[in-house]
């Protein structure tokens, strides 16, 4: 039986989407950044609302700027993905930055929360994380960066809501083993080395519990702090 990986859906797609156009050339095409931009969706979902597999993040209406980081991180090699890299590596920076506005615009609903597995203590010891973090490990409140929502902070921040736990786990993992890169000074790296293993999990499963609040959007700016935990980021100045 034939899996069908990323590689080979993909695949499928782009031959379908050539073939269509062979037999309905009489069709006019839809020069938009919606059409352009098919060959995102067939991972990422529909409008970039994520993928059924929990593998591949929702794109909508994430900020423009971290979008656009990120397509950068994956042609520079700061993300590890052979699959993105081939299909940035031909796109100028300007046609980065119009994909990421694309997807940054679009507003479409969130799926609930799928039921957490994780215990009542360990849903605990993440809230505390992520809204209060710990000064005394040098870890900040993960609000104080991603807003008070977690739906992420324009220009350049990203929500935490509405994601995964397995996949929120494996990218803070691969902040701490430098899978995952970005340009320095790299805060999140910086405060992914002071979790620990049940650390991340805690976080994860507390985050991927949380119902998205009502036409969320990401904050135009961070919440005012008193944390004495300070974070220089050059992502997301």
């Amino acid at each position: 039986m034939l899996l069908m990986t990323p590689w080979y859906r993909t695949l499928l797609f782009l031959m379908a989407f050539c073939a269509q156009g062979l037999v309905s050339h009489a069709q006019a095409f839809e020069d938009s950044m919606a059409q352009r931009t098919m060959a995102c969706t067939v991972c990422h979902g529909a409008q970039g609302r994520a993928g059924p597999d929990g593998y591949y993040p929702r794109l909508a209406g994430k900020p423009a700027g971290y979008l656009y980081n990120q397509l950068n991180n994956f042609r520079v090699g700061w993300r590890h993905y052979p699959l993105m890299q081939g299909l940035i590596d031909p796109l100028d920076d300007r046609y980065l930055r119009e994909i990421a506005t694309h997807f940054a615009s679009l507003s479409v609903p969130y799926p609930p929360p799928r039921p957490s597995t994780a215990s009542a203590a360990e849903l605990e010891r993440g809230r505390k994380l992520v809204k209060e973090g710990r000064e005394d490990a040098g870890l900040p409140a993960c609000m104080q960066c991603h807003g008070l929502e977690m739906m992420g902070v324009n220009p350049s921040t990203p929500g935490l809501l509405g994601l995964p736990a397995d996949y929120i786990n494996a990218q803070l993992g691969g902040w701490q083993t430098g899978q995952r890169r970005t340009a320095s000074p790299d805060c999140m790296a910086q405060v992914a080395r002071k979790l620990s293993a049940a650390d991340i999990s805690a976080v994860s499963h507390w985050l991927a519990s949380q119902p998205v609040p009502p036409n969320a959007h990401p904050a135009d700016k961070k919440p005012d702090s008193r944390s004495k935990v300070e974070l220089n980021c050059a992502s997301a100045p």
